[in-house]
Order: C-alpha cells, then sequence, then structure tokens
C-alpha cells in the first residue's frame, strides 16, 4: 500500500529504534510484550535474534534495528517485543519485532502523511508507507510486508519451524504482560 492507497484514518502503533520513530499499523500487530529470554536458533540470519515461547507457539524475533544497519537492539527497562503478522507468499506469519521502546496507539490522518524521501533517510524507502507527521515531528510508517525479502521471510519461518519441531533447545515460557498502551 503506497501513501496514495491510504484514504482514511488509521491506527498505528508507535516505537523507537535508536532516536527514530516507526510505526506500524495497528491491525497487523497482535500484541506487545515485555523482552524475555530469546532462544537462539543455530544457523539463523544474523537479524533474526532467535525464537520464543508465546501461549505454546514458537514465534520468531527478528531486530529491525540490525536488518536497517542501525546497531543491535540491546536489553533495556524500556525494550518490547512487538508481536505482529506478515505476510509471506499469502499465507499470515507470525513474528516478534524488537523496539527499543513502544510509546502510544495513535491515528494519523491521511493528509497527514506524505511519501517517504527517495533520499537522505537510514533505510530503503521501499519499506515505508510513507512519513506520518504530528506536530514538527515524522513518524516512519513502516510497510511491515515489505521489510524482508521474501527469501529472508522464508528463512524466518522455517526456523520457527524447525524450533517447534524440536530443532533447538525449549524456549521460555513468557510472564510477561503487555505494557499500557
Amino acid at each position: 500500500m503506497s501513501v496514495q492507497e491510504i484514504s482514511e484514518t488509521t491506527q498505528y502503533l508507535s516505537f523507537h529504534l535508536d532516536e527514530e520513530e516507526f510505526s506500524l499499523e495497528i491491525s497487523r500487530v497482535r500484541e506487545v510484550l515485555d523482552f524475555t529470554r530469546i532462544t537462539k536458533v543455530p544457523q539463523s540470519p544474523p537479524f533474526m535474534r532467535g525464537v520464543i515461547n508465546l501461549r505454546g507457539s514458537v514465534v520468531p524475533v527478528v531486530d529491525l534495528k540490525d536488518k536497517f544497519g542501525i546497531g543491535k537492539t540491546e536489553k533495556t527497562v524500556n525494550t518490547r517485543i512487538i508481536i505482529c503478522e506478515i505476510d509471506v507468499d499469502g499465507d499470515m506469519t507470525t513474528i516478534g519485532a524488537l523496539a527499543d521502546s513502544v510509546h502510544e496507539v495513535m491515528e494519523i490522518e491521511p493528509e497527514h502523511i506524505e511519501p517517504a524521501p527517495r533520499i537522505g533517510t537510514r533505510l530503503n524507502t521501499e519499506f515505508l508507507k510513507g512519513m506520518g507527521k504530528r506536530d514538527e515531528e515524522f513518524i516512519m510508517i513502516l510497510d511491515i510486508d515489505k521489510i524482508f525479502s521474501s527469501d529472508e521471510l522464508s528463512l524466518v519461518s522455517q526456523t520457527g519451524a524447525a524450533a517447534q519441531r524440536g530443532g533447538s533447545e525449549e524456549p521460555q515460557a513468557l510472564e510477561a504482560s503487555p505494557p499500557g498502551m
């Protein structure tokens, strides 16, 4: 979906990666978790931190900062795992995405969304639906389906499936509840 296709007010979950504010459409977010132990999976891509146990299901966890080339997410009191759904070749796949902090659910009017710039950002702009404006700040609106290539998503899905079958040590059960949003 491009900026031209955003024709109605949409709710977004805002979060920080390093010093930049990003957002995802709330319809693609299932929940937000406190940081928990992540079980590493051998031979997974560098941006994939491992897997977690989400109520009996193995969920791969990716580091968006690593994927975008802006460092690795370090565990702090504010670090969160955003559980979201991604379209992988027509099938919805659940993944966790690390964020330095999660802020709020907000509405952005279509007239406050500009096309992504072609130059001058730290990431390839094909991952962006647009740039939301709030006060004097810009919020990068991510297109979660375009962040990873289909090969990368297949690899993440396969890694999660292998862990589910017992291809790695059992991840720790979560005892986290979503922060107040």
